[in-house]
């Protein structure tokens, strides 16, 4: 593990409770697309976040933080952001990251801003392998939760291997597409996922469900999906 002092480069409210932080680290860093970093609030006190940029940006970090009133854990982070400019961060940490000798299709899963994780793995996937198939569903609550929708769908335009499914748990009227939970909508487009490699980010009641129905009902292997909540469940 290293630990660095980052100085904040800039913060972007992306939605009423979601913000993109750019960090420079001090010193030279490592890690592998889906590791996260903990931010080290004191001794004793470090708190996770996942690494929206990839390995391959070798100057910059940057972070999705979701922060609210109702989210006092990541706000506190938010403030000691704004207020400092400044944070100390140790990393790398997580197994879950991008398994690069495996030339299998991908399917990743984010729910909220766990599509941070998501999008390190994406990145850099399309950049060693841009014939890869790649799947990704991104679920919110509202379409304005789904930020960074028009980045996905430039890369898709760019990438016509990759699929991007938008799934909104309370659309709007005039929403024209897929509603509901993401693993409904995984469940709803493949009959077998045994040949893939899965990747989720989401609360450990969402991977905990996902592994026990994608195994079960679809034959996905085990030991082919990986998420930083199965450490724990």
């Amino acid at each position: 593990m290293t630990t660095l002092s980052c100085k904040v480069t800039s913060v972007e409210a992306i939605t009423d409770t979601v913000y993109r932080v750019r960090l420079i680290p001090a010193a030279a860093f490592s890690f592998r697309a889906g590791q996260y970093l903990m931010v080290v609030m004191d001794e004793r006190d470090k708190r996770p976040f996942s690494l929206a940029s990839t390995p391959m940006e070798k100057d910059i970090i940057e972070l999705h933080i979701g922060a609210s009133d109702l989210n006092l854990y990541a706000m506190a982070v938010m403030d000691r952001i704004k207020n400092d400019r400044q944070i100390t961060v140790d990393m790398p940490h997580g197994d879950a990251w991008l398994r690069e000798e495996s030339g299998r299709p991908i399917i990743l899963i984010a729910g909220g801003t766990g599509f941070s994780y998501a999008r390190s793995i994406l990145l850099t996937a399309l950049a060693e392998n841009p014939d890869r198939d790649i799947a990704i569903y991104w679920g919110g609550r509202e379409l304005m939760h789904l930020y960074d929708l028009d980045e996905l769908d430039a890369l898709a335009v760019k990438h016509p291997n990759l699929k991007v499914i938008p799934v909104v748990e309370q659309p709007a009227e005039g929403w024209q597409g897929r509603s509901g939970t993401v693993l409904t909508a995984v469940m709803q487009d493949f009959a077998s996922l045994h040949e893939h490699d899965i990747y989720i980010a989401g609360r450990f009641e969402m991977a905990k469900i996902a592994r026990e129905r994608f195994c079960s009902e679809r034959g996905a292997l085990e030991d082919r999906m990986f998420g930083d909540a199965f450490a724990f469940i």
